[in-house]
């Protein structure tokens, strides 16, 4: 896509069956297993229904994607692994994780990110600031998951050719959806089939000032990968050093991150953050924000043109 500047061994039925006990018991309890739930979020994130972060919790966005899917799969509603859901998911435990050796090409995505919106403009690109951070979103996780799969391991010396466990990550091609749903009070998009059936689930943040959601009905205008960014001081009351218009360089922290799917309705659009372990938690100035991979996988998606409906309940 064009780049645009941006304006804002066991058999396997008993294998289920010991994942279902395992994943469904609340944290610390005999059946908890990290490894089980990581297990459950990949294999919900492989079929299309994101459960945002993993982070190995198995909390309330894991447990509505999996509502989600049991829904669009004609399946009994209940949020948790059973064993019919397992079987449909395709949980692998026992796979999970792998181990992963850091590369040049990993080093050569981190590096200083500047302070202030004069010194962003003034970077060839917005570099991850460590290898930590690089590495958990490549693996789609929070750091905590990384220490918690490498105990011990010292994350301010990571190097090339270190090893090291992480989830198993795997690229998924997912269907072409029709049209797009923002629920703006759930947090959540929706990507539909002709017939209205959920393909894929993603968790956002909106607006933190309600005056500032978008409402009514929209379409994809662009879709744009490793997009810059326009920086306007009238959006960014907060930034009283920088009084000028000024072109932020591309990059995972970018501003609006890896993808930019802007939208037909004048300055909002869906797109990729700087700061992935905070979707959900805080808001934005009113366009609709999403992790660098799940707007990526949305952009994959959908297509110029594709209606964008904004719902609030």
């Amino acid at each position: 896509m064009r780049r645009v500047a941006v304006t804002f061994c066991l058999s396997v039925p008993l294998l289920w069956a010991v994942v279902a006990s395992a994943v469904t018991q609340p944290p610390g309890s005999p059946g908890d297993s990290l490894r089980s739930r990581i297990a459950w979020q990949i294999a919900l994130e492989r079929v299309g229904f994101s459960p945002g972060l993993i982070d190995g919790k198995g909390g309330s966005r894991t447990e509505l994607a999996t509502r989600e899917f049991q829904r669009s799969r004609g399946m009994t509603e209940t949020g948790t692994l059973d064993t019919a859901t397992s079987s449909a998911l395709g949980i692998d435990p026992v796979g999970a994780m792998r181990s992963y050796t850091i590369e040049a090409n990993d080093i050569a995505q981190v590096g200083p990110l500047p302070k202030g919106w004069t010194a962003k403009s003034l970077a060839d690109r917005l570099p991850y600031p460590s290898l930590e951070e690089m590495l958990a979103e490549k693996f789609h996780c929070s750091k905590s998951v990384l220490r918690q799969l490498n105990p011990g391991l010292d994350f301010s010396r990571l190097h090339t050719g270190l090893s090291l466990t992480v989830p198993d990550i795997r690229p998924t091609s997912l269907p072409q959806g029709r049209r797009i749903v923002v629920d703006l009070s759930a947090k959540l998009i929706r990507v539909l089939d002709a017939s209205g059936q959920t393909l894929g689930l993603f968790h956002c943040s909106v607006a933190a000032n309600k005056a500032n959601l978008p409402s009514g009905r929209a379409s994809v205008a662009v879709i744009s990968r490793n997009p810059t960014y326009v920086f306007d001081p009238k959006m960014w009351p907060e930034a009283k050093n920088d009084r000028k218009k000024l072109l932020i360089p591309p990059g995972p922290r970018n501003p609006v991150g890896l993808c930019w799917i802007g939208l037909s309705l004048p300055g909002y659009g869906i797109h990729g953050t700087p700061a992935p372990e905070l979707i959900g938690k805080t808001g934005s100035h009113g366009c609709i924000r999403l992790t660098n991979w799940d707007a990526l996988r949305l952009g994959d998606m959908v297509r110029v043109g594709t209606p964008v409906a904004f719902q609030s309940n």
